[in-house]
């Protein structure tokens, strides 16, 4: 299967709140970024749940249902 058709294909219901759930958390990552006055720490652990939430969508999306289920 190339990689074109796995994104293509339909995605278990587990994984697509899985890829919801990424996409929330790096919503809120960016947000949370655009604030002015947030201190370097929050910055930091902000910037680690973009990467999370990123990874969680990219990873889910890829997983495929068998179609003869």
């Amino acid at each position: 299967m190339k990689l074109i058709q796995r994104f293509a294909a339909s995605t278990p219901p587990f994984f697509s709140k899985v890829r919801n759930t990424g996409l929330i958390l790096t919503a809120i990552s960016a947000a949370l970024m655009g604030i002015p006055a947030i201190p370097a720490i929050i910055i930091k652990v902000v910037g680690y749940l973009a990467v999370a939430g990123t990874v969680m969508s990219g990873v889910s999306q890829a997983a495929v249902q068998k179609e003869g289920s």
